[in-house]
């Protein structure tokens, strides 16, 4: 947790709850990848292509910026070849508020959603086939 201010705070009778604008993050990429459609988190473009993100890094493809009550949310995505990309941002959009909403009572003013790419899921597949078809021949 690189910035102690970066935490939502919430006092009571009983004491002080903090939640880390990395929680949100987390949050928000597990609800983000839900969505069908979806390939993954991006880690940005790197020389014109857009690196898929595996699970272990959910928050790096999201940008939170969280307040004392309100958050705001940038995801990064890749979405699957075929789907309508509109219609999947949309539900993005809105799994993402409702995850956010439900588990830290913070009130979602807006979820961006940057398509960094298209997987072509299929194609890799055969490239890799016929990568091992290749190696099975050189033996």
């Amino acid at each position: 947790m690189e910035n102690m201010e970066a935490m939502k705070k919430v006092e009571n009778d009983v004491g002080t709850v903090k939640i880390a604008n990395e929680v949100v993050g987390i949050i928000a990429g597990l609800a983000a990848t839900e969505v069908g459609g979806v390939a993954g988190m991006s880690g940005g473009l790197a020389g014109g292509i857009a690196e898929i993100l595996g699970k272990k890094n959910l928050s790096k493809g999201v940008k939170v910026e969280v307040g004392e009550k309100e958050a705001a949310i940038d995801l990064y995505v890749i979405t699957e070849y075929g789907i309508r990309i509109p219609d999947v941002a949309w539900e993005i959009q809105d799994n993402v508020k409702q995850a956010i909403e439900d588990m830290t009572g913070l009130s979602v003013v807006e979820v961006n959603v940057h398509v960094q790419g298209v997987n072509f899921g299929e194609e890799d597949e055969k490239e890799e086939d016929n990568k091992e078809e290749t190696t099975h021949r050189v033996r």
